[in-house]
């Protein structure tokens, strides 16, 4: 019963559209970030080297690129709210889905090879939120109802005819 009910707040949870991404993509993350009493959108750019749990509300990507000549990972729950919009900017061939081999690569034999790729259909993902789901069912609420009442008012009008 437990674990219905965590998979039960789990779907509740998670975003109803997300872009595929996929391993050896390059990424423009937008994540949200708060100090003190101001937020702000931080956009972190890098190549996908894990993409754990694709399917769950718990799916995770690991993001890697090199500031100043240091290497920066950074993983982001797909389904967090903290996560704005994540944009594909790259689509590489690669033949695994864990390139961690990147770590131990710097210039260019971590260059990645490119694939030719629909970049406007890829990001195209279509905005639901919360409260419009919510509108929606109401709506079919309201008009259920509706229905059965025309109803009974044609079956109250046939005995009246004859």
């Amino acid at each position: 019963m437990s674990f219905e009910l965590i998979k039960k707040v789990g779907e509740q949870q998670k975003k109803h559209a997300v872009v595929d991404v996929r391993s050896g993509d390059t990424v423009r993350v937008h994540q949200k970030i708060k100090e003190e009493n101001k937020e702000r959108v931080q956009v972190f750019e890098g190549v996908v080297i894990r993409v754990d749990r694709k399917a769950s509300h718990t799916a995770r990507i690991t993001v890697r690129k090199v500031a100043s000549g240091v290497g920066v990972e950074k993983s982001f729950l797909l389904h967090s709210p903290l996560v704005e919009k994540i944009e594909i900017v790259r689509r590489s061939k690669v033949r695994r889905n864990y390139l961690t081999y990147l770590r131990q690569r710097s210039g260019k034999s971590a260059r990645l090879k490119g694939v030719d790729f629909d970049r406007k259909a890829v990001n195209d993902v279509p905005e639901v939120s919360a409260e419009a789901d919510k509108l929606a069912e109401e709506v079919a609420e309201l008009e259920q109802p509706a229905e059965a009442s025309t109803e009974e008012t044609k079956e109250a009008e046939t005995p009246a005819a004859e």
